[in-house]
């Protein structure tokens, strides 16, 4: 995922990102005197994993290619990652074959377009791996009206000024964006959408950057959004994702209005909207 850069390196990247992430007190170790880092050293690490410092610096180092499951466990725990980044963490540490890797394809199946315009009453939105837009339904096409372009999740979040005004929770949203987006794209790494995406963000986003540079990976299945459209105003809606099974790296997002939520009349506002546009 990150442009150029090998699995092992990918690893250990991980590691010092989310070791930065964790104080002593946190992992429930005594502060001697001055630190020279916020977070923990590669010793302590060890120490709460029960390896040698030795081997767990060869893995930061990309140097050990065969860590046991005991220890990759014994790592996840010491650094406090929760499933999904516990996950992602084996992913990297045992990667699949070359033979396994793969290009996501970028064409929206037939019968998944019939679906979204025929057959949802409710904004839907196809993505591939690297969060581009392969296809979205005038209920969606209505909900995201304010942005200039249409075309990737993440470009939206980070480089339209729109989205500051959309999301009422700019932060949580582009955090959570860019979690999801780490983890649902770990197994499509090479992929040149998703190298590209992290390559232009990288150079044009300080905000991205510094957000990506933690590491976090945690997929976003569900959620609830609080929106500001520009017509309608805060709209709040649900949405829940789902994989797409017969095109690996795809997935639909649909949002839907809890009738007995805060907003239960969201949809029908969106809908009046939509055909009116």
């Amino acid at each position: 995922m990150d442009s150029g850069v090998s699995s092992s390196n990918r690893l250990g990247e991980f590691l010092r990102a989310r070791r930065d992430l964790i104080t002593p007190r946190q992992a429930g170790l005594p502060e001697y005197g001055e630190r020279r880092v916020a977070g923990l050293r590669r010793e302590e690490v060890a120490l709460l994993a029960g390896v040698s410092t030795d081997y767990y610096t060869r893995l930061e180092q990309g140097r050990e290619r065969h860590p046991s499951e005991q220890v990759m466990d014994a790592i996840a725990a010491a650094l406090r990652l929760d499933a999904h980044e516990s996950r992602y963490l084996f992913r990297l540490a045992r990667p699949e074959p070359r033979a396994a890797e793969t290009v996501s394809p970028r064409t929206p199946g037939r019968a998944l377009l019939r679906l979204m315009d025929a057959h949802l009453d409710a904004p839907a939105v196809l993505t591939g791996p690297a969060l581009d837009i392969l296809a979205a339904n005038r209920l969606a096409e209505t909900l995201y009206s304010g942005f200039a372009r249409m075309d990737n999740l993440l470009r939206m979040i980070f480089l339209d000024p729109a989205a500051l005004d959309f999301y009422v929770d700019w932060d949580r949203a582009a955090r959570g964006v860019v979690s999801n987006f780490r983890a649902g794209s770990a197994a499509f790494a090479d992929d040149p959408s998703v190298t590209a995406v992290v390559g232009e963000l990288t150079v044009r986003s300080p905000a991205f950057s510094a957000i990506w540079v933690r590491r976090e990976a945690r997929p976003r299945t569900q959620e609830h959004k609080a929106l500001r459209h520009p017509q309608l105003g805060e709209v709040r809606l649900d949405y829940q994702s789902f994989a797409v099974t017969d095109a690996p790296g795809q997935q639909l997002f649909v949002y839907t209005a809890d009738p007995a939520g805060p907003d239960p009349d969201a949809l029908a506002r969106l809908g009046r909207l939509a055909a009116v546009r």
